[in-house]
């Protein structure tokens, strides 16, 4: 080692604030030095500045949790600079520094920007100081947040200021946990344990992500144990998930931790096919060092012609403290309020503050040298780690082939065979998207058969005879939020996930997260440029009767219509034209979460070719009768509902009713628009009228509980006494479809019944007898089952 080199080396071993390198760790850096990524001397300048750079960032996150400003000259802060309510995830906050500046430092020494992913979201305030002080913010940042005692001291005083603006927004650009504004975000990370199922599905090939992971979210979603098996050299870019292991949830120790600590953990991950490595997760250089190490072993095993599967994935476990660097540190306080008293008003926790501030402290020349040693990316020509490649997605638009329509008149046909022949031909016209299916179970059995034998189960070892394959894109686990989290981290390719609709709600949370992070973006002016990823959810509540009432519940389209409508769309096509069109819909589109309700019983065609785009693209079509002159509108949502609302007007018209009926593909667009985003998604009030012609009797017959779709459709409700809804009531149980139909007053004669008061008709004139007493629960559901005029 040059003079030069040894001096730095010296340097940066001494350590810095609470910063101490261990002999394991100072051993790994030696390595490091003679890999032949960077020449030594440049090494230990780049590590010594990660320390003070780690430092000064835990010195920014205990003032964004406590004060409301800062003091560049390292001086006591007096009371009146606390905030009177302090709040922050401090603890976890306090322990991603490190692993952060790591990750910068990793990139520095290897020239190489790789992507970031933070599971543990909450810990925002590491991700905002570590950028602030380098200068990586995000636009709407820029200008605001610097590392000056100004931008610093805003900082401190945006955090948990709850400030908003006249229109209800935000009035900063800066959240309680990750969001648009945190430079380089790509997920809020509010739903602890989505991370760990996606990350391995994120990166394309020649990519390489970084992911921080919680312990205590291992502990929340196992699906995370399958990594190995989902990770492939021919399809995936390196992956190297970062556990920041603490040992501490909010209120109690990990099982982790109460099983044994870093050592039963890697014990743990090397059964699950992983290639753990624990380093010291209070050292950056120890984080550095571990990145590099698992890319390189991870690399090697993605060269061996030989190699074998599951791949050996790289886990760096970084041993930590709660809170580490700060009174409280270990305890369940650490999580929040470490110090157990306000500043603002407790002279020992001020002084509890500020003494250990001033052990973090770091000279704001100093700060300038590290920052010039790490943020080196315009001389190393690469981008900063705000533009990392995932959070750049824009991909070009997909090759959508013209669908192979069906003709009304032909027989009835299955619209999941429809979607499945349809999506096997988008697949194989868009060759650079690399495809994933999410598949909790029986993808066959749902009628995407195409599909599977296209693409196949992705399995380790492939059995002969069945649809599986080791590069097979169709992710399948009885893990609803796993195989979700495949196709939802795909951005860079096209994906289709395929459930019951009883089962989907498991992946409500992830579905979510996805939602509210893109519509987020929206409102700050950004524009999510991934393809839409569809929800195909079928064996649905109608058609599921053979099943137990388990088996019976619509609630993930009626959840997903609670969010914003041009993000969250839900979609109810009738038949297996209307079903390939609505598909093509969401492809179109970017940055959406599309739930489709569809039938996978052979069913009636209902819309040619161009009347299906329409119907579609318009939200509602007009299925049976005229608008002028009609007494009555049914309105159907779903496959279903629209066979019962055409019988129902097929009674009514024989006994000289006029009646229109109108089926409705996306009820999201007939709401009442919640802000301007939503106002653009929306019908304009011409195009609402010429589909629901105000002061018209109407019936609505939904696929969903009947009260949420009113509600929903408020637009089109003139009333009680003019409008009624009907549709699933929380009935079921091993039935047939007749059955669910007559158990939840959806059969047709049922909305005969519901239509003749909204008309003034009496309904004595329009069913028999029978038909009156099977309504009304005192005859036989058969006499309305078998519908024949």
């Amino acid at each position: 080692m040059s003079e030069p080199a040894k001096e730095t080396s010296e340097t940066w071993r001494k350590g810095y604030g609470p910063i101490v390198h261990n002999d394991q760790t100072a051993e790994r850096v030696r390595a490091l030095a003679t890999s032949g990524h960077i020449d030594p001397e440049s090494l230990y300048r780049i590590l010594a500045a990660a320390d003070r750079l780690t430092s000064a960032a835990m010195w920014t996150v205990v003032h964004m949790t406590y004060a409301s400003r800062v003091d560049l000259s390292g001086a006591p802060l007096p009371a009146e600079a606390f905030k009177p309510t302090p709040e922050g995830h401090t603890g976890g906050s306090l322990n991603m520094v490190p692993a952060f500046v790591g990750y910068l430092a990793a990139n520095a020494i290897t020239a190489k920007t790789r992507s970031w992913l933070m599971g543990q979201g909450h810990c925002v305030a590491a991700i905002e100081a570590v950028n602030a002080l380098t200068g990586d913010v995000s636009p709407a940042q820029k200008g605001r947040y610097d590392r000056s005692e100004k931008g610093l001291s805003q900082l401190a005083a945006d955090f948990y200021s709850y400030a908003i603006d006249a229109g209800g927004n935000a009035a900063v650009p800066l959240g309680s946990h990750a969001g648009p504004n945190t430079a380089g975000a790509i997920s809020e990370g509010g739903y602890l344990g989505f991370a760990e199922v996606q990350y391995v599905h994120a990166p394309l090939p020649g990519e390489s992500l970084v992911a921080f992971l919680s312990d205590g979210a291992f502990e929340e979603q196992r699906g995370s144990d399958w990594t190995p098996r989902w990770w492939r050299a021919e399809d995936c870019g390196l992956a190297v998930p970062v556990m920041i292991l603490n040992g501490r949830r909010i209120e109690e120790r990990v099982q982790i931790a109460q099983q044994g600590g870093a050592e039963w953990l890697a014990d743990h991950l090397k059964l699950n096919g992983f290639d753990p490595v624990i380093v010291d997760g209070r050292d950056p250089a120890a984080i550095a060092c571990a990145i590099i190490e698992a890319e390189t072993r991870l690399g090697g095993f993605a060269a061996d012609p030989g190699r074998t599967y599951p791949a050996p994935i790289p886990y760096v476990i970084a041993e930590t403290v709660k809170g580490f660097g700060f009174p409280g540190a270990g305890t369940n306080a650490a999580h929040n309020l470490p110090l157990g008293g306000n500043p603002a008003r407790d002279e020992h926790a001020r002084a509890a503050f500020n003494a250990a501030a001033r052990a973090l402290f770091v000279p704001p020349g100093e700060i300038e040298r590290a920052v010039a040693r790490i943020a080196v990316h315009d001389r190393q020509g690469r981008e900063p780690e705000s533009r990392h490649p995932l959070a750049l997605r824009n991909l070009p638009d997909p090759d959508l082939p013209e669908p192979d329509w069906t003709t009304p008149g032909d027989p009835p046909d299955c619209a999941m065979h429809a979607l499945d022949r349809w999506f096997v031909r988008v697949v194989d016209a868009n060759p650079g998207l690399r495809p994933r299916v999410g598949n909790p179970d029986e993808l066959r059995s749902n009628h995407m058969g195409a599909t599977l034998d296209r693409l196949r189960h992705r399995v380790n070892t492939s059995e002969p005879g069945v649809a599986d394959a080791i590069d097979g894109a169709v992710i399948t686990a009885l893990n609803e939020e796993a195989v979700a989290g495949a196709a939802l981290a795909n951005k860079g390719g096209i994906n289709l996930i395929v459930s019951y609709e009883a089962f989907a709600m498991k992946m409500l949370g992830g579905l979510r997260q996805e939602i509210v992070f893109s519509r987020r973006q929206r409102e700050s002016g950004q524009d999510p440029r991934w393809i839409s990823v569809p929800l195909v959810v079928t064996s649905h509540t109608w058609e599921n009767a053979k099943n137990e009432q388990s088996h019976q519940d619509p609630t993930i389209g009626e959840a997903l219509l609670g969010e914003m409508s041009d993000t969250a769309r839900v979609l109810f096509p009738v038949d297996a034209n209307s079903a390939t069109a609505a598909l093509r819909s969401v492809y179109e589109g970017r940055g959406q979460v599309a739930c489709l309700i569809v039938s996978k019983r052979d069913m009636p065609h209902r819309f040619a070719a161009e009347a299906a785009t329409r119907f579609v693209r318009e939200g509602a079509a007009h299925v049976d009768g005229e608008v002028t002159g009609a007494e009555l509108q049914i309105v159907a949502l779903g496959a279903y509902q629209l066979e019962e609302a055409l019988k129902a007007a097929h009674r009514l018209r024989t006994h000289g009713r006029r009646v229109l009926v109108t089926a409705m593909s996306e009820p999201g667009r007939f709401r009442i628009p919640r802000d301007p985003i939503e106002a653009a998604f929306t019908a304009k009030d011409d195009e609402l009228a010429a589909l629901f012609p105000p002061d018209l009797p109407r019936l609505i017959v939904s696929h969903t509980r009947p009260e949420p779709m009113l509600g929903l459709l408020r637009r089109l409700d003139s009333g009680p006494q003019a409008t009624a809804a009907r549709g699933y009531v929380s009935r079921g149980g091993t039935l047939d479809v007749a059955g669910m139909l007559f158990a939840n007053r959806c059969s047709w004669a049922h909305l005969v019944d519901a239509a003749a008061p909204l008309a003034g008709w009496s309904r004595d004139d329009l069913l028999a007898p029978a038909e009156c007493d099977a309504v009304d629960g005192r005859g036989h559901p058969g006499d309305i089952a078998a519908f024949n005029d």
